[in-house]
């Protein structure tokens, strides 16, 4: 089957992001470490790392990681290509452990075998998604009155977080920044998956970018882009990274799922205990990533060097 056969590449090209978003923080981190030892540290608002090649690896590594991660939505369901995106942590602890000596605790390995199992479990139910054919399927997708309705108060409540709450509590509370990111994340996931679709269809010999939704979908994205990193960076600006990172992750990705179930219909050809199995996954993934970042610096000599990889991560 076709759509199964998607879903294979999805999921291939999800743990290929994985690899190498996870490989460049640790290249990044060496990059960075070793401009430091030159240079005036980034840490100390230096700028020596874009002088060091290894640096740049890793930012070509991240890129190469990032192509891979929109082309997945291409092919796989949200629910499936979005929750894998924890395996990127597990990549990065085991590579840390291995050449930056950064020793994973006991939970830590805990961690990463509960991302392992419920990625798994994901993996085996993940839903078969219907075979799209043009740009416009989408369109009518995402013009039906359940995603409507959806983007409708995602809208809102983001109006209201940038208007009313930003400028009182944003300081203070983090659930502001890191709801306001997730609610325009959540968005930005449709747009990115209405374009893979969109550029597959185009490689394919079946031209989308004539018609005016791709390039709607285009201005979506970007906009949204532009405000999920403006707040993200103020929250990792203002409050600790191993607290901004799950909370994200969990938030993020909860509503991406959320988003997809309503545009796509992911859970349309599945019964409760296919969704109800899913749903554990996923649960199973987060109780994996919390270990994961609730352990980082167990027995690590220097808890502050782990910081800009976690940083860079989120």
């Amino acid at each position: 089957m076709v759509s199964g056969e998607n879903n294979v590449r999805g999921l291939g090209l999800a743990v290929l992001s994985s690899a190498f978003i996870g490989s460049s923080f640790i290249i990044k981190k060496k990059g960075l470490k070793k401009a430091g030892a030159c240079g005036v540290s980034a840490a100390a608002g230096g700028h020596s790392y874009l002088h060091e090649p290894l640096w740049w690896l890793g930012m070509i590594t991240m890129i190469i990681g990032e192509i891979a991660n929109f082309f997945a939505y291409g092919f796989a369901p949200a629910i499936l290509v979005t929750p894998l995106g924890a395996l990127s942590i597990i990549f990065s602890a085991v590579l840390a452990h291995i050449f930056l000596d950064e020793k994973l605790h006991i939970f830590g390995v805990v961690g990463c075998i509960l991302c392992v199992v419920g990625s798994t479990v994901i993996v085996l139910h993940a839903p078969i998604e219907k075979d799209i054919e043009s740009v416009h399927e989408v369109w009518s997708l995402a013009t039906e009155p359940g995603f409507v309705a959806y983007a409708a108060v995602a809208l809102f409540v983001v109006t209201f977080l940038i208007v009313r709450l930003v400028p009182r509590y944003g300081q203070t509370h983090l659930i502001v920044y890191i709801g306001l990111c997730s609610i325009v994340g959540s968005i930005t996931v449709m747009g990115v998956k209405a374009l893979a679709i969109a550029l597959k269809l185009t490689f394919s010999g079946m031209n989308q970018f004539v018609y005016a939704q791709t390039w709607f979908f285009v201005a979506v994205v970007v906009i949204c882009c532009v405000l999920q990193i403006h707040y993200l960076n103020k929250a990792l600006d203002t409050f600790n990274t191993a607290v901004v990172s799950p909370v994200y992750y969990v938030m993020f990705t909860s509503l991406t799922i959320l988003a997809s179930v309503i545009m796509f219909k992911d859970w349309s050809s599945q019964d409760a205990a296919q969704i109800a199995t899913e749903l554990c996954g996923f649960v199973t993934i987060l109780a994996g990533t919390f270990l994961l970042h609730k352990t980082k610096d167990m027995g690590s000599n220097s808890p502050s060097e782990s910081e800009p990889a976690l940083a860079n991560h989120a």
